[in-house]
């Protein structure tokens, strides 16, 4: 990937970093009001840019994740959307084209990436001015928002109220609060009414099921050993869960449903991570004695899990979704809970330390000693190249401590990974990651690495910034 050009600097803009973009946005109807009169309107506090310091990126973890994200961001908001969304509809906005995953979370994911790049200065502007990226974004964030069902009684295009939906709500409101100074009053109100309604949802259960009294479960064994869904850990499902109730609680902690949120979120961390040592510990975690609520279990005492029918190390390493909640409480100047933490070591033990066997004789680690190479034992059915989901894991794994005790440490694959990440992006010239098809078969993939992009970048902001490390656990 070509050399990006220098920022000027790099810190977090508020109101005033806007106001060279006001005539753009104002032409998108409804104008902006200041960050005092949204939090006044509709509850939400809106992130203290000013109070959060500067990062300049220039450490070697930093400009590696400023690269990554600086490419994928370009690519998402620039070629990618351009072929995406080619007109707006009668009633002004974007056509999504469906309800699906493919429709919503994958433009979702895109703004996550988009909005960071923009408010932190390592958006690429060679290809597609700020100015121009900044309309775009705030296309994703108004039409994702007006089109979830707490918003839009169309049930011809409204999304909402499904399986995943939490997350694409996450990722859309993630994306709006960190844009919230150059949003109009209705996509605020929208924004707060979709997270609102996804979060509530989630707190409408119990120790067993993620929503309500039935449906999904929140584990794939239960205590007394009965395999409830097998080879489909339901780890990655309760924490993506989490992550909306997480933003919720941080973006609105005055709200009335606040504590429940906070309490959910705890809830559905634990239960992400829970393993059968956990079912008779006395541990206690933000008020939760894990032997008395915890109905089953999500990964084994090593720290591996199963997802796809098999031992998935990519799904190891999508715990990444609970450390991002040291980020986002972080933004609102508060701890994140330690049971976002729950585990987290002895899983990424099991990546660097645990013996596998090899196909010809001998064992290996799943991270392969050396190389970026990593080892599937029970083969890998998503494709064949997926450094920066390792590498996006390694980071967050090193700023929050969690591989205290194990080597070679985090920082060390982190490198390995993420260079090979940007092995990958060098290959082309518009920064985007993949070629082939099978180097990753989801119809997400560009997507997915600039959302992890977004939320490692913001989680190094907050681990290495001016005024010190700002990401706490409590």
């Amino acid at each position: 990937m070509p050399d990006l050009p220098p920022p000027s600097r790099r810190r977090f803009l508020g109101a005033a970093g806007a106001i060279g973009l006001a005539g753009t946005l104002g032409a998108l109807g409804a104008g902006t009001m200041s960050t005092a009169r949204a939090a006044e309107s509709d509850g939400v506090e809106a992130i203290n840019w000013p109070g959060l310091g500067s990062y300049s990126g220039a450490d070697a973890a930093g400009s590696r994740v400023t690269a990554i994200l600086a490419g994928s961001a370009r690519y998402l908001i620039g070629p990618w959307y351009a072929a995406t969304y080619t007109h707006y509809l009668p009633d002004g906005y974007i056509d999504l084209k469906g309800t699906d995953e493919r429709a919503v979370r994958l433009p979702a994911m895109a703004a996550v990436a988009a909005t960071t790049a923009l408010v932190t200065e390592t958006y690429d502007p060679r290809t597609l001015s700020a100015a121009n990226a900044t309309v775009r974004t705030h296309n994703l964030i108004r039409t994702l928002a007006a089109r979830h069902r707490a918003n839009n009684p169309n049930t011809g295009n409204r999304w909402g109220g499904g399986w995943q939906t939490a997350l694409w709500a996450y990722y859309t409101a993630l994306a709006g609060w960190l844009f919230w100074d150059r949003l109009d009053d209705t996509t605020r109100r929208h924004l707060v009414a979709m997270l609102v309604w996804e979060a509530d949802r989630l707190t409408t259960c119990n120790s067993v099921q993620l929503i309500g009294t039935g449906g999904d479960q929140l584990y794939m064994t239960r205590r007394d050993g009965t395999v409830v869904t097998p080879g489909d850990s339901k780890a990655e499902e309760d924490n993506w869960s989490a992550a909306a109730l997480s933003l919720a609680a941080a973006m609105m902690p005055s709200h009335s449903n606040a504590a429940r949120w906070t309490r959910r979120n705890v809830e559905l961390l634990l239960a992400a991570a829970a393993r059968p040592a956990d079912l008779t510990s006395g541990e206690t975690i933000n008020g939760i004695q894990l032997s008395s609520w915890l109905r089953g279990t999500n990964i084994a005492d090593d720290g591996t899990l199963e997802n796809h029918a098999r031992l998935h190390p990519l799904y190891m390493v999508a715990f990444d979704q609970s450390l991002y909640q040291g980020f986002v409480f972080g933004l609102a100047g508060r701890a994140a809970p330690k049971a976002a933490l729950h585990n987290i070591k002895l899983t990424y033990g099991a990546l660097v330390d645990k013996p596998f066997p090899l196909p010809g004789g001998g064992v290996t680690p799943i991270y392969r000693p050396g190389s970026a190479e990593i080892f599937y034992p029970k083969g890998n059915d998503w494709g064949t190249h997926f450094p920066f989901y390792f590498g996006n894991f390694d980071l967050l794994v090193s700023l929050t401590g969690q591989d205290q005790g194990i080597t070679p440490p985090a920082a060390e694959w982190e490198r390995l990974h993420n260079d090979d990440q940007l092995s990958l992006m060098s290959r082309f010239t518009d920064g985007r990651t993949y070629g082939a098809a099978g180097e990753n078969t989801y119809y997400g993939r560009e997507h997915r690495v600039g959302a992890m992009a977004g939320q490692t970048y913001l989680t190094l902001f907050l681990a290495r910034n001016s005024t010190g490390n700002l990401l706490r656990w409590t």
